[in-house]
């Protein structure tokens, strides 16, 4: 394709979807809606406009978007996320371009046009995700890219991961992606619990809640909350944005049995905020949560997210256990426990997707033994500018 003539320009985010002008804005997330479908077969992780409207008043995360445009006419987009509170030297850039118009120059201009945004705000780390079916690296016949953490790798064959290495970015990670049909069978949950609860033993406990959590589990929920990822994490649970629409499902290595003492306090104030917040948007999140009886602290979490404009799709945002708490299937109980309540509170709820690392870590296993099925892998992209 010949290289095109774009105009790149800020996108205008309008107070509500009725307001004059919002043609841009509703035409921008159809642009998403159409690559999600074309990547993945449907439109499971792409934003509605109502979600794509609430992204812009995230307090932890400043979002903008520039348009790429042909004449009058949308034909490609790049977001542009920059954190808050933690890693403000970094900026997350996601790209979609229309199918037709792929390969002619519009991805290009707008990543240049992102990073140079970017560096205007003084970020210095840009990150680029590209996403690939799961079909893609069945056959490479050893054609390749590395990445610099774990064990994923990515095709060489692949055009977005041309695209990222021909602009300067370095692989640093791949997480698999993998989706399953609900409701997951009852006997196979009654049967991984009863296997859990055995290794597990009687020393814990499982609480549940939907949306708020109980008080006496508030200053808990802080800490562990911090662990799994500081500032970024306060986002009713997980950080997933609607790019991928879901946070990995991961056990993270933490631990300690003085995770509540006085050098580290967890900001329970910014647990309620961000409940509130997701309460707002109208998104649910179920969590369930392991207490180790002897010392009457939580020790672990998991938590789904059920979306406030359609109920069919669900995701799995993170799953924490301490360290020292490991080997006694608390992860799976846990994530089974949440799974038997889905079923029966969210009746409508009919795929649940989750992303974990790319190599064979526990939540993978996890997630096999679920039936989860890999659909596809999302590679992270890491340049760095200087000073």
């Amino acid at each position: 394709m010949k290289t095109l003539s774009v105009q790149v320009e800020q996108l205008w985010v309008p107070d509500s979807l009725d307001e004059e002008g919002a043609a841009d804005f509703l035409a921008a997330v159809d642009v998403a809606r159409q690559v999600r479908v074309q990547t993945w077969g449907n439109d499971d992780l792409a934003y509605t406009p109502e979600e794509f409207l609430e992204a812009f008043n995230d307090p932890y995360e400043r979002l903008v978007v520039l348009l790429a445009k042909i004449g009058p006419n949308i034909v490609g987009r790049a977001g542009i996320s920059m954190p808050l509170a933690e890693n403000t030297e970094m900026a997350i850039v996601s790209l979609e371009i229309l199918p037709r118009y792929q390969g002619g120059g519009v991805g290009r201009e707008l990543l240049d046009a992102a990073e140079h945004f970017a560096r205007g705000e003084m970020r210095r780390t840009v990150l680029v995700e590209t996403h690939h079916p799961g079909a893609m690296l069945e056959d490479t016949d050893g054609r390749v890219v590395a990445a610099a953490h774990g064990d994923g790798v990515l095709p060489l064959a692949s055009r977005e991961v041309a695209f990222a290495r021909r602009t300067g970015y370095e692989l640093q990670q791949v997480e698999r992606f993998s989706s399953c049909a609900l409701p997951l069978d009852a006997a196979l949950l009654q049967q991984l619990k009863q296997q859990a609860v055995e290794v597990s033993g009687p020393d814990y406990a499982i609480h549940t809640w939907t949306n708020t959590c109980p008080a006496e589990w508030v200053h808990d929920m802080a800490v562990l909350e911090d662990l799994m990822g500081g500032e970024e994490s306060f986002s009713a649970y997980g950080s997933g944005d609607g790019g991928g629409q879901a946070e990995d499902a991961r056990i993270s290595d933490v631990g300690g049995d003085d995770v509540r003492g006085d050098d580290t306090r967890g900001d329970d104030a910014r647990v309620r905020e961000a409940e509130t917040l997701a309460s707002g948007s109208g998104r649910q999140t179920m969590v369930c949560a392991v207490e180790h009886r002897p010392t009457g602290r939580l020790v672990g979490f998991t938590a789904i997210s059920i979306l406030g404009h359609r109920d069919d799709v669900v995701f799995q945002d993170d799953t924490l256990v301490l360290q020292e708490h490991r080997g006694r299937k608390l992860g799976m109980l846990i994530r089974v426990c949440n799974l038997e309540r889905l079923a029966l509170e969210q009746p409508a709820a009919r795929r649940l997707y989750a992303w974990n690392a790319a190599e064979k870590d526990y939540m993978a296993v996890v997630n096999d033994a679920l039936g989860f099925t890999t659909a596809g892998y999302t590679g992270e992209w890491r340049k760095q500018f200087d000073a």
